[in-house]
């Protein structure tokens, strides 16, 4: 089978659909180009993500990485989620074929992108950690659409 049956679960019933209002942080990432375009919203409460929901456009395995990942950061605090790999949302999902890895890299780099969104809306410095590789660079990069 090329896809793990939690990949079709996910894909099939995907948990944390949709927007919050109000969100504290707000990421997308993607590259219309590319196919695929995730968008996370973030509740956050001190320092606590209580709440997490996406919105992707594209492929089964976008949808799937998207779902997983917000499972994975719901109720934990901003520094265990900026410490979320992508490798680590595949593995959570018993793996993806190859060509579908970078599914697993958007799912990481939007939740990072709406943590970095969330600290500059509160007057903060962005960590290194959550800056996207391209946003020191001239040329764009698929994952972000920069």
């Amino acid at each position: 089978m090329l896809y793990s049956d939690k990949v079709m679960d996910h894909f099939e019933h995907p948990r944390n659909v949709g927007e919050i209002e109000h969100a504290d942080g707000v990421g997308q990432v993607g590259n219309p180009k590319c196919g695929d375009i995730m968008k996370m919203y973030l509740k956050i409460d001190g320092d606590v993500i209580t709440d997490v929901k996406f919105k992707t456009f594209g492929c089964g395995s976008a949808i799937a990485t998207s779902s997983m990942a917000t499972e994975m950061i719901k109720g934990k605090t901003i520094a265990e989620a900026m410490t979320l790999t992508n490798a680590a949302v595949a593995e959570a999902l018993d793996g993806l074929p190859a060509y579908k890895m970078h599914c697993s890299v958007l799912a990481e780099e939007a939740i990072k992108a709406a943590l970095a969104d969330y600290y500059r809306r509160q007057g903060r410095e962005v960590p290194e950690a959550l800056r996207l590789p391209c946003e020191d660079e001239e040329h764009g990069c698929c994952s972000c659409g920069h």
